[in-house]
């Protein structure tokens, strides 16, 4: 099959991207024309190059609520099928994605605890669910490491994933059904079905560097990371320790999906089903696969989060719901075609 050069897909979904930015930013309860969103938004950057012919409503919800959320969908999005593109290189599964190591659940059982038990609400405030997030989904990594250490094979640690995610699972629902009062366990339940609606521009500054640092990286190390798809005994052969290289790039994961679940709740799907379609663009090579998958990501929850707000307007669907949805349909085909090429 002939690939399309990298530069030219690369090309093409940033431009897909900010066409889909356009409409986020353009679509809600103030509906605001696309000409006009991009004039409020050169007007801010320079003022003396567009007339302000605007109200001043109509710029504050551009620029203090929907430029956030579209640029947090963006780091997300791209974070989530950035660790889902890892994820599936180093235990050589296309099937692999960020929640395969049980971040999410780890991430949601601190959150549950924190929310129902109300432990450090006073002292950490507005950051208390963050913290909880991010170590929770640090002690799932850590936990699944140890587990598939003691085996040294990419298959325990699938399994081992499996496995944390379900005691962290089982963990959520007996803090709900044991500790929830009121509508505690209505505010776990949101968190965990993921949204953006809480997004800020001081929210955005840790998922952003996590991400480039990430991508970064990845494209540093993306030949290590093609001898590690071909078997631990090539890569072996070749120089590369391949415990050492996998140990890290997880690591990597964890910390893109635990800051990404941090700031928008649960997610599922982006880190599964994107790769795949950066894959089947660009191959797989990380140093291609990756940046693609990147942009790809952020496309993706751009366009689900606009689903979100208008499928059934005034009302908010939660953004995890929607790429679960279209996620799980997608997955649903590929396993077809992928058997239908095998027979």
């Amino acid at each position: 099959m002939t690939r399309i050069p990298l530069g030219l897909t690369l090309l093409l979904a940033v431009l897909a991207l900010l066409g889909a930015a356009s409409l986020a930013l353009s679509f809600g309860s103030v509906a605001v024309p696309v000409g006009q969103v991009w004039r409020i938004l050169l007007h801010w950057v320079a003022p003396g190059l567009v007339e302000a012919d605007w109200s001043p409503v109509r710029a504050s919800i551009i620029r203090e609520s929907r430029l956030p959320r579209v640029v947090l969908a963006v780091l997300v999005g791209a974070a989530l099928a950035l660790a889902g593109a890892v994820a599936q290189i180093v235990t050589r599964n296309p099937l692999a994605d960020p929640y395969l190591l049980g971040v999410n659940s780890g991430a949601g059982f601190f959150v549950a605890v924190v929310l129902v038990l109300g432990i450090g609400a006073g002292a950490l405030g507005a950051a208390t669910v963050p913290i909880a997030a991010f170590l929770g989904a640090l002690l799932a990594l850590l936990l699944v490491l140890a587990v598939a250490g003691r085996f040294g094979s990419v298959t325990a640690l699938v399994l081992g994933g499996l496995g944390v995610a379900q005691i962290f699972g089982a963990g959520i629902l007996l803090v709900i059904f044991l500790a929830a009062k009121g509508d505690q366990a209505k505010q776990v339940l949101f968190w965990l079905s993921g949204g953006l609606g809480d997004a800020r521009w001081h929210t955005m500054a840790v998922p952003g560097a996590v991400l480039l640092l990430a991508l970064g990286a990845g494209l540093a190390v993306g030949r290590w990371l093609n001898l590690l798809s071909a078997g631990d005994d090539g890569a072996a052969a070749l120089g590369v320790d391949p415990k050492r290289v996998r140990l890290l790039a997880l690591v990597g994961v964890a910390l893109l999906a635990g800051t990404s679940v941090t700031v928008a709740g649960g997610i599922a799907f982006v880190g599964l089903i994107i790769p795949q379609a950066a894959a089947f663009l660009v191959g797989a090579d990380a140093r291609r696969l990756l940046p693609v998958s990147a942009v790809l990501g952020g496309l993706f929850l751009v366009c689900a989060d606009l689903l979100a707000r208008i499928v059934i307007a005034p009302l908010e669907v939660p953004v995890g719901a929607v790429t679960s949805s279209v996620g799980g349909a997608v997955f649903l085909v590929m396993l077809y075609r992928r058997r239908g090429r095998a027979t």
